[in-house]
């Protein structure tokens, strides 16, 4: 899908930024890619494109510590960043997905701080939800859904102990209620035989509309490449993306160039003067 539609859509968009930026349940600004995102993920409808940007900004605003005081320079990024990899894979699939890759890279349960990292995340979306999936030619395209992946290895529950129930309640309902991209799927790989255990905890939170779009790859991730282009993943599971290290390191420079957007109020909290 183009980030820059036919003169209609583009009057179309023009409208809905008009509206958002006069709507006193919203903030002042939002990114024409961003606002571009929720019409697509509304199927272009227009006033159902109204209810989920309005459902977004008003979690947003109920969880702030999570969804808008932010830094991807502070202590909170860094120590995500140091034992996760949080990362946006280059491409799309042949259905116009654009994949999300998260592993731990450190085993160590102590470094998991679940609330700083979970606003380490919509952080990481935010930011990538900004800056078109691709550019074909001079042209700039979005994708058309989001598939995550999800390495469990490493994962014990002692991580499991470390949750905090509110921000998983929390994240599930902004995943669920307010993305501004549609989630075609979620695969678990090298899932640990202790599964069942760490379902027993989580699945309570997750909608079974959700939950159906998981896929638990238990058996090594040969299984993964019957869903997602072999050729798209790290070079650490058989593709030819890249390192994950490497992927990491530019996307976080990324980040960092969005910083003075991330945390600007202006684009996220409602209640500054209009």
């Amino acid at each position: 899908m183009q980030a820059i539609g036919d003169a209609e859509q583009e009057k179309t968009i023009d409208y809905l930024q008009k509206w958002f930026e006069e709507n006193k349940k919203l903030p002042n600004k939002i990114d024409r890619i961003l606002l571009t995102r929720f019409y697509y993920c509304m199927y272009k409808d227009v006033e159902e494109t109204k209810k989920l940007l309005e459902i977004n900004y008003t979690i947003r605003n109920d969880y702030p510590h999570i969804y808008i005081e932010r830094d991807p320079t502070d202590h909170d990024t860094i120590n995500a960043f140091a034992y996760t990899d949080m990362v946006p894979l280059p491409g799309l699939t042949a259905e116009n997905y654009r994949i999300t890759f998260l592993r731990l890279t450190d085993f160590d349960p102590s470094m998991m701080h679940h609330t700083e990292d979970t606003k380490t995340f919509i952080m990481v979306s935010d930011c990538r939800f900004s800056i078109p999936d691709v550019v074909k030619g001079d042209t700039p395209l979005l994708s058309e859904g989001e598939v995550q992946i999800f390495d469990m290895n490493g994962y014990t529950m002692k991580h499991v102990a470390r949750l905090s129930f509110r921000t998983l309640r929390t994240y599930l309902k902004f995943l669920q209620l307010a993305f501004p991209v549609r989630i075609k799927a979620m695969h678990m790989i090298n899932c640990p035989s202790y599964l069942d255990k760490i379902l027993m905890v989580v699945k309570p939170f997750i909608s079974k509309e959700v939950f159906e779009m998981i896929h638990f790859h238990t058996n090594g991730i040969e299984t993964l490449y019957d869903y997602v282009p072999k050729e798209m993943l790290p070079e650490e599971y058989g593709g030819n993306a890249g390192k994950l290290s490497d992927l990491k390191a530019v996307f976080r420079k990324t980040l960092e160039e969005k910083r003075d957007y991330l945390m600007d109020p202006n684009h996220w909290r409602v209640g500054n003067s209009k």
